[in-house]
């Protein structure tokens, strides 16, 4: 029992302890800010409202819906021009972003040449001519010892793609550039 009076004694002693005045010259602070006299407060600003407008339909066309020359317009230049192939099945390199990936070399087999491509994750692939890679359909044209040239096919906002020029140079070198 006299043990348990100990541990309560000492641990009252302990905490008593750590109650000095050490945070007086805080206190002091924060009382001299709290006197200091308040500042102007800047007026509220002044709002203008908005101009109106009000449409008038008669003898005009709705802005929501596209006229049937319009429509005929985009849908013919829409089917012309290159277009990737739907039930192409898509290839490991064409989950990445083309600036996202590398070259970092060549192999030569069987009088065969491919590229070897690292993504983000670190891992190595291998190309050849043919190939797919990156997220815009680009299809690889050739391999040469310092890039990868291909060809992606862009949106071009109406409906149809644009041909695009791209190269990934070997590492090391000047990085992946885009003509």
């Amino acid at each position: 029992m006299n043990w348990r009076w100990f541990l309560i004694l000492g641990s009252a002693l302990a905490v008593g302890g750590c109650a000095d005045d050490s945070m007086k010259d805080l206190k002091a602070y924060a009382e001299e800010v709290k006197s200091r006299p308040g500042g102007p407060l800047k007026p509220v600003p002044e709002f203008k409202p908005a101009e109106t407008y009000t449409y008038d339909p008669a003898d005009r066309r709705s802005p929501f819906i596209m006229q049937e020359a319009e429509t005929e317009a985009t849908q013919a230049v829409a089917g012309t021009g290159p277009r990737p192939d739907p039930n192409r099945r898509r290839e490991e390199l064409e989950q990445f972003p083309l600036d996202t990936l590398r070259m970092v070399g060549i192999l030569e087999q069987n009088n065969q040449t491919w590229g070897l491509v690292q993504s983000k994750e670190k891992t190595i692939y291998r190309v050849q001519p043919s190939n797919y890679m990156g997220q815009n359909h680009g299809k690889i044209n050739r391999i040469s010892e310092d890039q990868i040239e291909l060809t992606e096919l862009i949106p071009d906002g109406i409906g149809g793609y644009i041909e695009r020029r791209a190269n990934l140079a070997l590492a090391g070198t000047e990085g992946s550039e885009k003509r």
